[in-house]
């Protein structure tokens, strides 16, 4: 079983229910609800198509309310705030079973020139310099539950590369920082929605697990509970989700059974083009 860049662009692509009300499919991988970043993305593209081309996503902020179920499709509810001279806003609904389980505010912003400052990318090696996170995971197959081995290893859409040769579950590493290049493993179209989509999808990918490491401890062990609060997104110019970028993650603080977890994606050539942050729940279960 495989799961290729054409089938996450697929899934990323909704259905028109009625004015402002789409329909998202789901696709397991691995995780015990809906994969976030899946419902972050899909949430994005409905607010999007709600919106003239000229006016790109600028910022996303979401909460994540309840698990979503799996084997139910989650409608998308998309309110029209404002429809400014420079700036539009959103308000999207993901609903399952009559009850939100998401909930995405967003702003999209039509282009003018400013002032341009930005922090500089870390040094690290190169993409190809550094294996697929996909055969580290491969190779490591007996750590994780019997029962999602055959999802956890399946070809991937994306093609992510950890610059530390650890993998984003939290094996391998006790630094509260994490870096890895990614893109999809093949070209996707010109589309910009699309490459901002698939964005969105990576940035819940192993953003959490960030806060985790520090205590050397796996989101996939047993007696560890962790879960998205929220996400929050800003896009600050344009890139291919298709071409290299550099997704670096750190972890400030965790406590309360939470953790913050906040990142940066590169190009290649050292432009910023997101970034993103993160509170989430990191639980012990401790045995009564």
């Amino acid at each position: 079983m495989s799961f290729s860049s054409d089938d996450l662009i697929a899934l990323l692509e909704l259905e028109p229910i009625e004015r402002n009300i789409y329909r998202g499919r789901n696709r397991d991988i691995g995780t015990p609800a809906i994969y976030g970043g899946q419902v972050l993305a899909q949430a994005l593209v409905a607010a999007q198509k709600t919106v003239d081309d000229d006016r790109p996503i600028h910022s996303m902020h979401g909460y994540f309310i309840l698990p979503g179920d799996l084997s139910l499709p989650v409608v998308y509810f998309v309110e029209r705030l404002r429809d400014g001279r420079s700036f539009t806003t959103r308000r999207v609904t993901a609903i399952q079973k009559g009850e939100a389980i998401f909930s995405l505010s967003a702003s999209f912003h039509r282009h003018e020139e400013g002032f341009e400052h930005q922090v500089e990318m870390p040094e690290v090696s190169p993409p190809e310099a550094l294996r697929p996170e996909l055969e580290l995971i491969r190779e490591r197959l007996e750590e994780f539950p019997e029962t999602i081995r055959p999802i956890v290893s399946q070809d991937r859409p994306l093609d992510f590369r950890p610059v530390e040769g650890d993998v984003a579950f939290g094996m391998g590493s006790t630094r509260a920082a994490r870096a890895a290049w990614v893109k999809s493993t093949s070209p996707l179209d010109d589309d910009p929605m699309h490459h901002r989509a698939v964005l969105a999808y990576t940035s819940d990918y192993g953003l959490l697990v960030t806060a985790l490491r520090p205590h050397g401890r796996s989101a996939r062990e047993e007696g560890i509970m962790i879960a998205s609060l929220d996400h929050s997104l800003w896009f600050h110019r344009e890139f291919r989700a298709d071409e290299w970028l550099l997704y670096v993650t750190e972890s400030p603080t965790a406590g309360g059974a939470r953790g913050f977890s906040r990142g940066c994606f590169f190009t290649q050539d050292g432009r910023l083009v997101a970034s993103v942050a993160q509170e989430g729940l990191i639980r012990e279960r401790r045995p009564r």
